[in-house]
């Protein structure tokens, strides 16, 4: 007998300003595509939680803390964070409005239905670059899960927010003490380094267990209580 196959099913196709966006169903899984390039699924999440809860454990139990969230994805990291009644203010910054769109009323609206409908949530259709430099609002930590980390972007521009540039941004809507939180799909010791020369402090990285392959990891930063210079 024949082998079968799963065949991914389109169930909505977007051209958006940053290219075209899919998202499709893989048997039971949603999947996230980008200019062809796969980029998040709804099959764990683990590294999700962790970027949410590291953040948090380094406020040092800061009461009611505020979270800026960056980029909804499948909504890993804003369902873990409203499920979570120390956080205060959950801010997500998404720019793709089809993204957006398949929350609210579309197949991803079960994993993140409930998050979005706390009232502590609010979602802000922005590039989050452009967001961090022209807020005015500030934060007790900023969680991003922006492209596939530093190393590898997959849309032309999201490199830019980990340059020294994007990070003085990151910074700028941090209160101090804040924690910056930076999820990425493979080690970065160059990453490191850029956080530290960007002025931030009490850098580390926390690696998700895998069986095989390079793990994901959250990248850790602290903006100091006292801007430098």
């Amino acid at each position: 007998m024949p082998l079968s196959y799963d065949i991914p099913e389109v169930l909505d196709r977007r051209e958006g300003p940053y290219g075209e966006v899919v998202l499709r169903r893989h048997g039971e899984l949603l999947q996230i595509i980008a200019n062809g390039c796969f980029l998040m699924d709804t099959s764990d999440g683990r590294s999700e939680r962790l970027l949410v809860d590291a953040a948090l454990t380094a406020l040092d139990e800061r009461p009611a803390p505020e979270v800026l969230i960056g980029g909804l994805g499948v909504g890993f990291s804003l369902a873990h964070a409203a499920a979570d009644p120390r956080w205060g203010r959950i801010t997500v910054v998404e720019r793709e409005r089809a993204v957006i769109g398949w929350h609210l009323d579309g197949p991803l609206a079960a994993l993140s239905g409930p998050a979005l409908a706390d009232p502590r949530t609010k979602i802000e259709e922005a590039d989050l670059l452009d967001y961090v430099n022209e807020t005015s609002a500030t934060f007790d930590a900023l969680c991003l899960d922006i492209d596939n980390g530093p190393d590898w972007t997959v849309t032309e521009g999201n490199d830019s927010l980990y340059s020294p540039a994007g990070l003085a941004g990151c910074a700028r809507v941090l209160r101090p003490g804040g924690v910056l939180a930076v999820w990425s799909a493979q080690p970065s010791p160059e990453f490191e380094g850029t956080l530290g020369n960007a002025g931030f402090q009490q850098v580390r990285t926390e690696e998700i267990p895998v069986a095989r392959g390079v793990p994901d990891v959250v990248h850790l930063a602290v903006r100091p209580a006292v801007r430098p210079g």
